[in-house]
């Protein structure tokens, strides 16, 4: 059995720059990676990361099947403005059994008191491929840093996933 790992966002180049080291060490890690976007679920620098890609909307369809992932990912933007994202957040965060991150510039209101800032420090090889994914999605090459930042829940993420730590 695989965890598995589902990200979420309005677009792939927004996972590409936010959090496309995590998506690739987790992979390389064994994790079922699979990327829900709104705008161009086939991007190329998506498979370039090793994520399995679905349409937003069919992605959501996975809920009630027996699908469970042991961590979600998703913009902060996309939390504030989509319902169907919200409404799946909080309640995995009232069950408490998922690692919930969120990226971007702002954390939404309301779950300050539920979400940390860690960080993900990113393998040689994950630097490698995030700096090919960006290159393949006409983003600039230099963002592919050594970390990236996140929003975590304070249940599974502090609790022995080693690979995001607070910050």
């Amino acid at each position: 059995m695989k965890y598995r790992l589902v990200v979420v966002a309005p677009t792939a180049n927004e996972v590409i720059q936010y959090a496309g080291g995590l998506v690739f060490d987790r992979g390389m890690a064994g994790w079922d990676v699979t990327v829900l976007v709104q705008d161009d679920p086939s991007a190329r620098a998506l498979q370039i990361l090793g994520a399995h890609t679905v349409d937003f909307d069919q992605g959501f369809q996975w809920r009630g099947y027996g699908f469970h992932p042991q961590a979600v990912v998703t913009a902060g933007s996309l939390y504030e403005r989509d319902d169907r994202v919200r409404e799946g957040v909080q309640q995995i965060l009232g069950d408490g059994e998922t690692e919930v991150t969120l990226f971007g510039d702002s954390l939404p209101s309301g779950l300050d008191k539920q979400i940390g800032t860690v960080r993900h420090r990113l393998s040689v090889a994950a630097r490698a491929f995030k700096a090919q994914a960006l290159a393949a999605a006409s983003l600039p090459t230099e963002t592919a840093g050594v970390a990236e930042m996140f929003r975590c829940s304070k249940t599974r993420s502090w609790c022995g996933l080693s690979d995001l730590v607070p910050a």
